[in-house]
């Protein structure tokens, strides 16, 4: 089911022995579109540090109540490895991040989650949690925060069209399959729903997301009856990939 990840901020997190914070922001991957960690804000109980949580830890999610499981204990999450708060999440983080849980590498394998289309719940064996996490020393410059993408200007084939509103997750695989777009005037406000299968590219130094779709494209898609009640206040627009 898909579902905007804005929903998400500010919900609990209750580990298997007790409340652990609240989600502050997520890290997606910027080129496979999949949420890799949520950050929690943990308050006084771990300050100062920067807590990532991987999809692999997440249990259910229940949005009435705001609240996210996770499968893991206070002390598991205590002693996982540290990241400084001020500088990109380095692939030799995340090297020892999942050395730590035991939990097999998303970067290796080809599928989405590495072995699997997937958060795995069977942990790798010696032999694979080796070969995966052996090497791979560097920033993972696709990580990127979905607060701070909140707000960019989308840029179709001929213009603004409006701007990032949030994403669409699979709450399921965590994948990334729709970018929420509020519009502007020329389209009565409403929202409309953009495939990343769509994003040219991503301008972080000029604040845009840059898609393969123009105006034109959004009209003819609500002419055919595709806008939908209930993603936004207005309506939404919706169209494939």
């Amino acid at each position: 089911m898909l579902k905007n990840i804005t929903a998400l901020y500010d919900n609990a997190l209750v580990a298997l022995d007790g409340d652990i914070g609240q989600v502050k922001d997520c890290y997606f991957d910027d080129q496979t579109w999949v949420v890799r960690y949520l950050v929690a804000n943990t308050g006084e109980w771990l300050t100062g540090r920067v807590v990532l949580l991987s999809p692999h830890a997440f249990g259910s999610w229940d949005e009435q109540k705001k609240t996210l499981q996770i499968k893991l204990t206070k002390r598991q999450i205590e002693g996982s490895p540290a990241i400084e708060s001020h500088q990109p999440v380095s692939r030799q983080h995340e090297i020892a991040y999942y050395r730590y849980y035991g939990w097999p590498a998303y970067w290796d394998g080809g599928a989405m989650w590495g072995l699997g289309a997937y958060p795995m719940v069977r942990p790798p064996t010696k032999d694979q949690m080796e070969s995966h996490l052996n090497y791979h020393h560097r920033e993972s410059k696709h990580l990127r925060s979905s607060r701070a993408v909140a707000g960019y200007q989308i840029e179709s084939i001929g213009g603004a069209i409006g701007h990032v509103s949030g994403l669409m997750v699979d709450d399921r695989s965590w994948a990334v399959r729709e970018i929420a777009v509020k519009t502007g005037h020329w389209f009565s406000g409403k929202e409309i729903l953009i495939p990343t299968g769509k994003v040219e590219r991503i301008s972080y130094d000029e604040s845009k997301v840059y898609v393969n779709v123009t105006k034109e494209d959004i009209l003819e898609t609500a002419d055919h009856g595709l806008v939908r009640a209930g993603a936004a206040a207005h309506g939404s627009a919706h169209f494939s990939d």
